[in-house]
């Protein structure tokens, strides 16, 4: 693919461009060729699926501050009380098995960046939520919209990141009340890859919409269907354990009724907010789960909704979240399973971590989550680059070390090539016994794409290494997140769009004051 840019530059600015133009060319979103590695058998699952069915029909799950609501769950026959909502057996799996799309395409403002959502596919966006940002220059300091900006950047630069993520980092310079303005913008305008809308409240999740119809203009219908096309994807967490709140519940609606995406996501930490062990945890995932994607087709049947896991283990000593243990990783193949079984597609994983810095502990326990997000058949995995401090923290160098590892599991997802090149005979052929390979034809045919080829990583000799000032891992992703955005041409957006944006944006803003909640 591709894409035109706008900006004119000379001289050696030339081939920046021309190196910023591959580096925007995203791969297309991965389409797995490998097996899903499974942890349980037909009566295992069978298992969980009734305890979560028992914990939908005799616990039930509350819905908190939505009157209308209860009054959809009631007229499905729920048994409704108060705030808590008791759904017969098997209601919520009819109401998503009859409606929810198994697959969807999100639509990209650039259509070759459109992404297959669901199925043997899987989508990589950036981490999510961080009120820090970390680099080695600064340390750790809160988020600005410019260093929003620069990961949405980077983010649309990366071949290996297929989307462009949603809040990647809170910009706390602005006020809270109107950032979701800056932040939706600047997916639109810094990038042409699929993006996630606002969720704070139902207002922004309104204002993410009205946003994106202007964006996408005559595109905003299918003429097919009659019915939006699905550009947002957005997410929803369950207020665990088992309740939703009136926050996620209003934007669930909006973005139901606008026929845009939502990933309905269980947040547990488990051994405070479900039991210890991952069969419990599993249980109550899909029971809240089961329960906010059944609501979203009552609100409009046929949304698209995703089914998500996000489980971390905790210190029993200290109560703090712990990633890359394995407790964690068998609820995600477990739930995996569960969302195959059920038909719909799963989000879950990515590089997560509790160390503080991009260091050997966040490259073990990044490695050690990401690994069964790939292994498990994950569709769209949100936390893929920059994680760090838990989630507290985004990082300019881990983010450029998580994107190389996406592409290293780009590769593993496209499984052995058995075609007449793969299987080599030909260099078999030529070779023989007692030789070597390199000078062959097969390999001078293929030496360029043989292997996947990291940016940051240092496979020279020590004395090559030391001469060049033995930099780590951390240093020399330092050095390329400043590339990449050096070498930065933003995709080329129709000025009358692009206005409109600013007027929208501009009018709402003047509605009301700033406001930090």
């Amino acid at each position: 693919m591709t894409t035109t840019r706008t900006r004119r530059r000379s001289g050696g600015s030339d081939a920046r461009r021309a190196r910023s133009r591959s580096q925007g060319e995203s791969l297309p979103y991965a389409t797995r060729q490998i097996p899903c590695f499974e942890v349980l058998s037909e009566d295992g699952l069978a298992t969980i699926e009734h305890n979560a069915d028992v914990i939908l029909e005799e616990i039930g799950i509350d819905f908190k501050g939505d009157d209308e609501a209860l009054a959809l769950w009631k007229e499905a026959g729920a048994d409704v009380q108060d705030n808590r909502v008791r759904m017969p057996k098997g209601l919520c799996r009819m109401l998503i098995q009859s409606h929810a799309p198994r697959q969807f395409t999100q639509h990209a403002r650039n259509p070759a960046r459109n992404v297959e959502i669901g199925g043997p596919h899987t989508v990589f966006a950036p981490a999510y939520g961080s009120p820090f940002v970390r680099d080695l220059d600064q340390g750790r300091r809160y988020g600005t919209i410019e260093d929003f900006r620069n990961f949405v950047k980077l983010a649309y630069m990366l071949p290996s990141l297929h989307h462009s993520g949603g809040t990647i980092c809170e910009p706390v310079d602005l006020p809270v009340n109107k950032r979701h303005f800056d932040m939706v913008y600047s997916h639109m305008k810094y990038s042409d890859k699929a993006f996630m809308g606002s969720v704070t409240h139902p207002e922004r999740a309104q204002d993410t919409v009205e946003m994106a119809k202007i964006l996408f203009g005559e595109r905003w219908i299918n003429p097919e269907t009659g019915r939006p096309i699905t550009c947002i994807i957005s997410l929803i967490n369950a207020n665990s354990p088992m309740t939703f709140d009136e926050t996620m519940l209003g934007a669930a609606k909006v973005y139901a009724r606008a026929n845009q995406a939502t990933i309905i996501s269980p947040f547990i930490l488990a051994g405070a907010m479900s039991p210890v062990t991952v069969a419990g945890t599993a249980a109550q995932t899909l029971a809240e789960a089961l329960a906010g994607m059944a609501f979203v087709q009552l609100v409009n049947p046929g949304a698209p909704v995703v089914f998500g896991s996000f489980a971390s283990s905790m210190s029993m000593q200290s109560g703090a979240p712990t990633f890359g243990t394995p407790e964690p990783a068998l609820v995600l193949y477990t739930m995996a399973q569960l969302a195959r079984r059920l038909g719909v597609p799963f989000r879950s994983g990515g590089a997560l971590t509790g160390s503080k810095i991009p260091d050997a502990q966040a490259a073990s326990e990044s490695a050690n989550t990401l690994l069964p997000t790939v292994l498990g058949g994950v569709n769209f995995v949100l936390h893929t680059a920059g994680w760090l401090e838990g989630g507290l923290a985004m990082g300019y160098e881990k983010f450029i070390m998580d994107a190389d590892q996406a592409g290293m599991m780009q590769t593993l997802l496209k499984g052995v090539d058995l075609s007449e090149n793969g299987q080599a005979m030909d260099a078999l052929r030529e070779v023989g016994p007692g030789k070597h390979f390199l000078g062959c034809s097969h390999t001078q045919a293929n030496f360029v794409n043989a292997f996947y080829r990291s940016p940051i990583t240092d496979n020279n000799s020590f004395e090559q290494w030391d001469s060049e000032g033995s930099l780590d891992i951390a240093q020399r992703a330092n050095k390329r997140w400043k590339q990449l955005l050096e070498e930065y041409v933003a995709p080329p957006m129709d000025e009358a769009v692009d206005e409109a944006l600013q007027d929208y944006m501009n009018r709402r803003k003047a509605e009301f004051p700033d406001s930090n909640i």
